[in-house]
């Protein structure tokens, strides 16, 4: 059975510029993302920095543009300060986020250089759980001030004689959540955030600020949050976060494939509370959201494995195999960021590795990409220049969870330097071949020069340290008539195509 559609593309109508810094990703102190991730001095290929040069490679093939650190559930328990200066005077915590033993062996000056051997910017988040403006103002002086005071004084003796010039900052994390350290009602928060907000601009004034939004759609706050803690922090932010995880495990797979549906209905509603409290106040800007959290992530099986973990460095923590059905929704998640790249600042798939990670390693061993590596990496690489307006016409089908939705989906982008067109597909029918039949119109002196498909027989399919290349994009199929072209679509699968 063949289930068919059609694209048309409207070249002379832009959504919006492709916005980079969707590509981002998120490093915390959870499980073994930064130990035996990204830093492992012991191993053979570690670096003078004991940072691992084969996940640095693969950071950096996969076109990662930002990375938020140190959390995360993480940082409302963390102190920044543990974690600079020699490595032998720093103390060992309980880092009560995540029930393990924190050695502060890495810390931001670390991640600094980490991050510039990356090739990617800083996403700094405070701690506004357990401390509150002194405290931001302090990582913001150490971080940002040139030098002549006691904390800039104190980076340079550490090493680092230039500021690191953090530009993004996130005020606090997941604060409307019960399960975090120092949870707040939307009032406490607001006003905390306003005040930091205000405090750091009087410092640095260049400073670009995320107000923690929502930890998920489903919470039982979601909006009234936004309406509060914008009604204090509005005039002082630049961003709103939104936080958005699926699991397979808890809904149908019709339903799991169809999570990019219910992302672009989250962020509209964040948009719309966002805007509506602008009015309200007579302001003149719109706040983007920072989807600063996002992936798929078997929580339901993590929380049942939590409490057995004990107190231990580094354990093994949510380090899922992810799937050719997790690659295809992580590749239908980036479709819906493209679509509204008009409005989203900034995304951050979570992790970067082994927890949740889309990189996995060995200790002592390899690293190796995930199935869901491969959407973002030929994502990151080719989606240049402008979002075009592009209608899919074709079927629907119904989920549990989310209503009708689309069988078949693109999105297509256009590099004004190059003249290439992207065109990214998902096909969520699990038994049956797609056809997209894209009418090129004006496009037509457009050829394909590349066409990939990330699908397989097995929707379970991943990739392991025994097997790390089960997983992988392989050619697809199409075919050319006049200013029609034809792209076959394997069932439950993400596509892409250049058109040069």
């Amino acid at each position: 059975m063949t289930v068919s559609a059609s694209l048309a593309i409207d070249p002379g109508s832009v959504i919006a510029p492709v916005n980079r810094r969707i590509f981002g990703s998120f490093v915390e102190h959870m499980g073994r993302c930064v130990y035996t991730g990204i830093s492992e001095p012991s191993h053979p290929v570690a670096d003078e920095d004991g940072l691992r040069s084969d996940v640095l490679e693969l950071v950096r093939e996969l076109g990662v543009t930002i990375v938020r650190y140190p959390g995360g559930n993480f940082v409302s328990g963390y102190r920044w300060e543990d974690g600079v200066g020699p490595e032998p005077d720093r103390p060992t915590r309980l880092d009560t986020a995540w029930r393990t033993v924190e050695p502060n062996t890495f810390g931001l000056d670390e991640f600094a250089r980490w991050a510039a051997k990356a090739e990617v910017d800083i996403m700094m988040t405070l701690n506004l759980g357990t401390r509150g403006v002194p405290d931001a103002l302090d990582l913001l002086e150490y971080a940002n001030y040139p030098s002549g005071t006691r904390l800039s004084d104190l980076r340079r003796s550490h090493g680092r004689q230039a500021p690191y010039g953090i530009r993004t900052w996130c005020l606090g994390n997941e604060m409307d959540g019960p399960w975090q350290l120092g949870h707040k009602t939307a009032e406490e928060y607001g006003r905390l955030a306003a005040e930091t907000a205000r405090a750091m601009r009087m410092l640095d004034p260049d400073v670009e600020l995320v107000l923690c939004g929502s930890s998920g759609s489903t919470m039982p706050t979601f909006g009234v949050w936004e309406e509060v803690v914008l009604g204090h922090a509005y005039e002082l932010v630049d961003m709103i976060s939104a936080h958005a995880y699926y699991d397979p495990e808890t809904m149908s797979i019709e339903s799991f494939l169809a999570s990019g549906v219910d992302l672009d209905r989250y962020l509209g509603n964040v948009i719309a509370i966002a805007d509506r409290v602008g009015d309200r106040i007579g302001s003149a800007k719109r706040l983007s959201l920072s989807l600063d959290e996002w992936n798929v992530w078997y929580l339901q099986r993590h929380m049942d494995e939590g409490p057995s973990l004990g107190w231990r460095e580094a354990p093994r923590i949510s380090e899922d195999n992810y799937t050719v059905a997790d690659a295809v929704v992580v590749g239908s998640l980036l479709m819906t960021l493209l679509r509204r790249s008009d409005r989203v600042g900034i995304a951050c798939l979570a992790q970067l590795v082994n927890s949740l990670g889309v990189i996995r390693t060995a200790p002592g061993g390899p690293a190796w990409r995930q199935a869901i590596y491969h959407p973002f990496a030929l994502t990151a690489a080719n989606a240049v220049g402008s979002v075009l307006a592009a209608t899919v016409d074709g079927p629907g089908y119904a989920t549990g969870e989310y209503g009708e939705v689309p069988v078949i989906d693109a999105v297509v982008t256009h590099d004004d330097v190059t003249g290439n067109l992207s065109i990214f597909v998902v096909n969520r029918a699990t038994t049956s071949v797609g056809k997209l039949r894209v009418d090129l119109g004006e496009l037509g002196g457009h050829q394909v020069r590349e066409y990939v498909t990330v699908a397989d027989d097995d929707l379970g399919a991943a990739n392991t340290e025994r097997e790390p290349d089960r997983v992988v994009p392989s050619p697809g199929i199409h075919a050319r008539d006049g200013h029609r072209l034809s792209l076959e679509l394997a069932p439950g699968s993400w596509s892409f195509a250049r058109l040069a």
